[in-house]
């Protein structure tokens, strides 16, 4: 693990457009306020804050995060209900996985209430917003910093 803890903030498809799609769900708040707020709460660690629309591309990033990383913090949006490849990548890290959602799938349509990365997180921040983020990027560092 890196001396100074290194905080691997990955999204996924669409969230390119977040304050822009569906607001009402997913809030007014853009991509780059949520990286705002993911590095004020990392308290001196660093934060890779990255998305993409391609699920090869958030594959590689987690095989980087593997070497690279001591936590990773995900929100991989529609793939979390279909990739089996994003779950796959995931079981390769010894590291802690927090999985991060906008919106609480269990609480929308049917076919959000699974998810394959669900499989391989240490565990899961759903339905609060952006605050999601803040709260999973706490919750990494209580993890990878000896109480």
């Amino acid at each position: 693990m890196p001396e100074t803890p290194v905080l691997y903030v990955l999204n996924g498809p669409n969230l390119n457009l977040l304050g822009e799609r569906e607001p009402e769900i997913y809030g007014r708040e853009t991509l780059a306020d949520v990286q705002k707020l993911c590095e004020n709460a990392a308290d001196g660690a660093r934060i890779v804050f990255r998305q993409s629309n391609h699920e090869g591309q958030l594959v590689d990033w987690i095989h980087e995060a593997r070497k690279e990383a001591s936590a990773l913090i995900i929100n991989p949006a529609a793939y979390t209900h279909t990739s089996v490849a994003l779950l796959d990548a995931l079981k390769t890290l010894s590291i802690p996985v927090i999985e991060c959602h906008l919106s609480n799938p269990a609480a929308r349509e049917a076919f959000r209430h699974h998810s394959y990365v669900s499989l391989a997180a240490t565990g899961v921040i759903a339905g609060l917003g952006v605050q999601g983020y803040e709260l999973a990027v706490k919750a990494a560092l209580n993890l990878i910093r000896p109480a």
